[in-house]
């Protein structure tokens, strides 16, 4: 009798540690600024715990906070207190951090994804609680690991900046799954307001709990895996956990319960320490319980702005939009914003959404800013009406744009220096222009009065030179036209001259 393979089931939880958009640090009035500033100058006896020195919370980190849970559909409990988390690090230079700990601002969240199949699946948010961060180590390393360096530094300017700390449920069943929750979740804290995320500037960091669930009934310890902060990263040390575990466990041993490090560059994780209880909770004795009434948060929720999910489903179903177009559009807050006051200053939806899709993120990827962008939205309204009412060409409405995006120039300052006309070339003027290449094409008009244009290419290359002239003014149609009829003449000219 053949023994059944073994199979594995991952069963991951998600921590994932968000800075908060905040002026001042959570305890104190220091500011927040740790890119510019000198390191250990942003600093005051409060987050370096001096004795003596007492904490005041921030009230606006409790509402960003407050706006995050609601962005994650979650809870947010009618009262809370921090905790005194006492542990031994060199950048913990109270020897506790505070955090909310048991006591979280916010319960039962959960956020949607697809399985592998493709079905919704929400995973769920067990709570957001707040805490403040710790300083950054820096290490005289060549790569700056700890590994191999005979010093280390610490910066205390990111001690004390606000933190909310978001736990999931074990319910994520894939690396690509833990991907795609903290990829949606991101997009919902950043229209919320309540962080920038920026994943460049450390603002969101990973922790992963991994496991296996085998087919004969074992279950393997949980094993906590530090130090992801891209999606990437996650994606690539969730699979490497899951494949290590799964040897082990293949081989009939045990699955050690303990702390790991992604190691990047490497590709592995790294064994750092046993996972035991060496930390000790006290409620923080400084601050009083922290009390969120319903007028508060009636007050923040109505601060809420409308979520990427259903931002999407209605552009969809009131403006016509493709799925694709919608899913990019409300990829970022900013860019809906920006799209949606062009359709209020009278822009054609989808075509508005085109515009906005190719050109617009065009010069955005390539270093413009949404916020500031030199095309405002009524110009770009105006340009789309222009090519619905066929005052403009694609082409030359193209050619505006981009005059605007470089020079930052008016509308009517654009149109005048890039030699539009309004309703393109026509009539007697387009026959002008017709008959100008022509002239400047004698051998091309020959071979094509001989016949030996049979396919038709030098007529076409005789349209596009009369396009370039006219600056993309004119209609294809028209031009076609106006060719073949200076062609039909140029033949009766040249069969009477012949004849004569």
């Amino acid at each position: 009798m053949t023994e059944e393979k073994l199979t594995f089931m991952p069963v991951i939880g998600i921590e994932i540690h968000i800075q908060l958009k905040t002026n001042s640090k959570i305890f104190c009035s220091c500011s927040t600024d740790c890119e510019s500033a000198a390191p250990n100058t942003n600093i005051c006896p409060v987050c370096m715990g001096l004795p003596g020195a007492l904490p005041f919370l921030n009230r606006q980190v409790v509402q960003q906070g407050m706006l995050a849970g609601m962005a994650l559909n979650g809870t947010l409990r009618s009262s809370t207190l921090f905790f005194r988390k006492s542990y031994f690090y060199p950048d913990l230079p109270k020897g506790f951090q505070t955090s909310q700990c048991d006591l979280p601002i916010m319960e039962n969240g959960w956020i949607e994804v697809q399985d592998s199949e493709g079905n919704p699946k929400k995973i769920r948010i067990h709570h957001l609680h707040l805490e403040e961060d710790v300083g950054r180590l820096q290490h005289s390393t060549v790569d700056g690991r700890l590994e191999g360096a005979d010093t280390s530094f610490v910066d205390y300017n990111r001690s004390g900046l606000a933190l909310a700390e978001i736990v999931s449920e074990p319910d994520v069943a894939s690396a690509r799954e833990a991907v795609e929750f903290v990829t949606n979740l991101r997009r919902r804290v950043r229209y919320s307001g309540a962080s920038d995320v920026d994943l460049e500037k450390g603002m969101m960091r990973f922790d992963a709990n991994v496991s296996l669930k085998c087919s004969d009934g074992r279950r393997g310890d949980k094993v906590e895996v530090k130090n992801m902060n891209s999606f990437r990263a996650l994606e690539r040390a969730i699979d490497y956990e899951i494949a290590r575990q799964t040897k082990i466990l293949s081989q009939g041993e045990s699955v050690l319960q303990e702390t790991r490090h992604w190691n990047d560059a490497r590709g592995v994780t790294t064994g750092s320490r046993t996972k035991e209880f060496y930390r000790k909770f006290i409620v923080e004795p400084d601050l009083p319980p922290l009390v969120v009434d319903s007028e508060w948060e009636a007050r923040v929720r109505a601060m809420l702005p409308e979520m990427p999910e259903e931002k999407m489903a209605r552009y969809i179903r009131d403006l016509a939009l493709s799925e694709d177009a919608a899913a990019i559009l409300t990829d970022s807050r900013e860019v809906a914003e920006y799209f949606e006051a062009c359709v209020a200053a009278g822009g054609a939806p989808v075509r508005t959404a085109n515009w906005v899709l190719t050109d617009v993120l065009r010069c955005v990827n390539e270093g413009c800013s949404i916020s500031a962008f030199p095309v405002s939205p009524k110009v770009l309204a105006d340009l789309v009406t222009r090519i619905e009412e066929e005052r403009f060409s694609t082409t030359q409405a193209r050619a505006v744009f981009d005059h605007i995006v470089e020079t930052g120039s008016s509308l009517a300052e654009a149109v005048k220096l890039c030699g539009v006309t309004e309703g393109g070339f026509t009539g007697s003027d387009l026959a002008e222009k017709v008959r100008g290449v022509l002239e400047a094409n004698p051998d091309v008009l020959e071979e094509i009065l001989s016949g030996k244009d049979t396919k038709g290419k030098k007529v076409k290359f005789l349209q596009g030179l009369v396009m370039k002239e006219t600056r993309g003014s004119a209609k294809m149609p028209d031009v076609e036209v106006a060719v073949a009829l200076a062609l039909e003449v140029a033949k009766g000219n040249s069969g009477g001259s012949s004849g004569s």
